[in-house]
């Protein structure tokens, strides 16, 4: 199944649209803490492995997503540029949730599917909150 791609401008206009549509940031607490889109819900799609210190895969990213948005939502998924948020959108895709869409350039900004640079959510001047 091919991922639907958006940008965050269109994530933000799909928000106002849609009441029901859900912005689920998979980056880390501590980056969703330092900001995030308004609204946005946060379940990590990595986690740091105690005991290496890397970053690992979150095994319970499913289970939390399933747990708290219902599989028929429209999700717009982001991260911080879109490497991680496509991912995500491929697990989640897995599990059968059917409307999702990439936030290519997440929110701190990076390319497109043709390396085109696309703002990100914070410096496209979107409704940005602090902490959880």
């Amino acid at each position: 199944m091919a991922i639907a791609q958006t940008t965050p401008r269109e994530a933000h206009a799909t928000l106002q649209q849609n009441p029901g549509a859900v912005y689920l940031d998979v980056r880390t607490e501590g980056e969703f803490e330092a900001g995030h889109p308004a609204g946005a819900r946060n379940v990590p799609v990595m986690i740091l492995d105690p005991a290496t210190r890397r970053p690992a895969p979150n095994p319970d990213f499913v289970a939390a997503v399933e747990r708290t948005v219902p599989k028929g939502t429209t999700l717009l998924v982001g991260c911080q540029a879109g490497g991680r948020s496509q991912r995500a959108c491929e697990l989640l895709a897995a599990a059968g949730f059917t409307d999702l869409a990439n936030v290519q350039g997440g929110f701190g900004g990076g390319q497109d599917a043709r390396g085109n640079a696309v703002a990100g959510w914070a410096d496209g001047g979107l409704p940005v909150e602090k902490g959880r």
